[in-house]
């Protein structure tokens, strides 16, 4: 289990969010009438300092995790975080642990 925000992300969350370097954002798993990986949950974020991280990964100075109680929506797969240019928006990537990338 992992999280990578590819570097053009990270620069989307940037100037989306009006981030600072030091700045943390969280992922985390909300209701949603929408499905994400799990149905009737899909993946919020949020601009906030962790407690208690669970998966961590750092792209251009800023802090991108999930809390460690959060985990069960990713468990048995990894996120990837990408920017998609057409869109100008990001794209959450599911991928079952373990499988090529």
């Amino acid at each position: 289990m992992m999280i990578h925000v590819s570097q053009e992300a990270a620069q989307w969350f940037i100037k989306e969010l009006d981030l600072q370097p030091g700045d943390s954002v969280r992922f985390f798993p909300r209701y949603s009438s929408s499905g994400g990986l799990h149905p009737g949950f899909s993946l919020g974020l949020t601009v906030e300092d962790p407690q208690h991280p669970g998966l961590v990964q750092e792209s251009d100075k800023v802090m991108f995790y999930m809390e460690d109680h959060d985990l069960w929506y990713l468990r048995g797969y990894d996120l990837t975080v990408k920017y998609e240019e057409s869109l100008d928006d990001i794209s959450y990537i599911y991928k079952e642990d373990g499988a090529v990338h």
